[in-house]
């Protein structure tokens, strides 16, 4: 497990390599591309679990944290999905120097996904492959999800919460939008993720792409299906998928912090594809 800074001057990032051993080298590496603020905190040890696992099977993993995110350079509000975007291709680049693999995926869960499906379409050495795993395609049902987590929050802080706040929400749909959890929301990313239904209507042809989402997911299950009709051509597989780890949620005891059944179920989605 290496640390690297890579990028521009103007825009470092700080990422992190799992190099296998040299008897166990498989010619294969895959770039996992974090979620957006505490849904990245809250599967921290979930990627570094399955870089382990995928650097012990014989490939080279790089996870890293885009601009204005974990270790990398730019505060919060600085982080923005076109910027994001072009982060996951100068990734790629920094993930094929390390392991020179002659096959790449891609790992993005949640709105790490959604960027990294945006990311397919300006790199210069697509990806393979590329996994999402409950990937956004609604920008304003998680815009929505992201307040309310936020909403709770504060009234589970204190004894007494202030009912204006609920009532905010209802007068303003924009309220408590600005922030997350601790952490910011610019407007530009707030812009583009409302706009994400556009941006991803059309995937690429020549990636093969695996979709897992919950069954309360519908978003995610008719954008698959939409796909397949208009875009026959494109490989892509959809599945349900249902696990215990609620993404923006305290660490509670029913809340698995590493779902076995998940960390083995993205380790397989990743190998199918090969």
């Amino acid at each position: 497990m290496t640390p690297t800074i890579f990028g521009p001057s103007h825009r470092r990032l700080f990422g992190v390599v799992h190099e296998p051993s040299q008897d166990r080298a498989n010619g294969r590496a895959y770039l996992l591309c974090m979620p957006f603020g505490h849904e990245a905190l809250r599967v921290h040890r979930f990627y570094r679990l399955l870089a382990e696992r995928l650097a012990r099977q014989g490939a080279f993993v790089l996870r890293f944290d885009c601009y204005g995110a974990g270790d990398s350079a730019g505060d919060d509000d600085e982080a923005e999905l076109a910027g994001w975007s072009s982060d996951i291709c100068e990734a790629n680049q920094e993930l094929l120097r390390h392991s020179n693999a002659a096959w790449v995926g891609w790992f993005g869960a949640r709105l790490g996904g959604s960027a990294a499906l945006l990311a397919v379409r300006e790199t210069t050495r697509r990806p393979h492959a590329a996994i999402l795993w409950d990937a956004v395609f609604d920008g304003a049902r998680y815009l929505k999800e992201l307040q309310l987590a936020h909403l709770n929050e504060l009234e589970h802080s204190y004894s007494a919460p202030d009912r204006q706040w609920r009532r905010s929400i209802d007068r303003d749909p924009s309220a408590f939008s600005g922030e997350c959890l601790g952490f910011s929301i610019s407007e530009t990313m707030r812009t583009q993720i409302l706009d994400l239904g556009d941006l991803l209507k059309t995937p690429p042809d020549t990636v093969a792409l695996s979709l897992y989402s919950t069954q309360a997911d519908d978003i995610a299950a008719r954008w698959a299906a939409a796909v397949h009709s208009s875009h026959p051509s494109i490989r892509l597989h959809f599945e349900h998928f249902e696990h215990p780890l609620i993404w923006t949620s305290r660490p509670f005891a029913n809340n698995e912090m590493v779902p076995a059944r998940a960390l083995q179920k993205m380790t397989e989605a990743l190998h199918e594809h090969q």
